[in-house]
């Protein structure tokens, strides 16, 4: 099964430059491609992608305030936003309102199909350094959450090491590291506590583990 693509970006170059990168790999289709998100509810509901690569910088309506449209009407979407600085408080908010990540522009073409590829295994592509800034403020907020009643989500002891890890902010290769096991292990742990949690993004899991004393 082909796994849906759309992409919102006002440059006409990037966006054919995109999909002509992502028409490379077989699996992939690419299902839409938007010069604005004006209509990008309505643009989504008609392509129905699994994904969504979303510039910040978009005309008439910034990409960021699409995330949260989208999200409400298609809270299932994974939505990869694409930005000029990795270190930008819009990329903070976008990963906040919603999205699962992010890519520098200038690695479209190095980064991208493994971007996506973490998508598809439940990650959340994105520095350590903007995952810690997000995480802070998911904890922030959990501690002022009524926690919800004790539930046993049936971890195994290496999940919930991971989950502390995810917890801590640490990146995937940071925690293959530390635990001393391959990222492709890492991926596979996260993939399991994401449908053992009922989750899709990683400040859920993260705010879900908090809230809920898992870890």
């Amino acid at each position: 099964m082909s796994l849906r693509i759309a992409i919102f970006d006002d440059n006409k170059n990037i966006r054919e430059s995109i999909s002509m990168l992502l028409s490379t790999v077989s699996q992939f289709e690419v299902v839409g491609s938007f010069s604005h998100v004006l209509d990008c509810v309505a643009d989504v509901k008609e392509c129905k992608p699994d994904i969504i690569l979303m510039d910040i910088e978009m005309p008439g309506m910034t990409g960021i305030e699409a995330v949260v449209q989208i999200k409400k009407e298609f809270p299932q979407v994974q939505i990869l936003m694409q930005t000029v600085f990795e270190d930008d408080d819009r990329v903070f908010d976008s990963i906040c309102s919603g999205a699962s990540g992010y890519i520098l522009k200038n690695f479209l073409h190095t980064k991208l199909l493994d971007a996506i590829q973490e998508l598809q295994y439940g990650g959340s592509p994105m520095s350590p350094s903007i995952a810690r800034k997000v995480l802070n403020k998911m904890q922030t907020v959990a501690t002022h959450i009524r926690p919800e009643e004790k539930v046993d989500y049936q971890l195994t002891p290496r999940e919930k090491e991971v989950l502390a890890a995810l917890v801590n902010g640490l990146s995937y290769k940071m925690i293959a590291a530390d635990l001393s096991i391959s990222y492709e292990t890492v991926r596979s742990h996260v993939k399991k506590i994401y449908e053992k949690l009922h989750v899709a993004s990683l400040t859920e899991v993260v705010a879900k583990a908090i809230n809920n004393r898992i870890v």
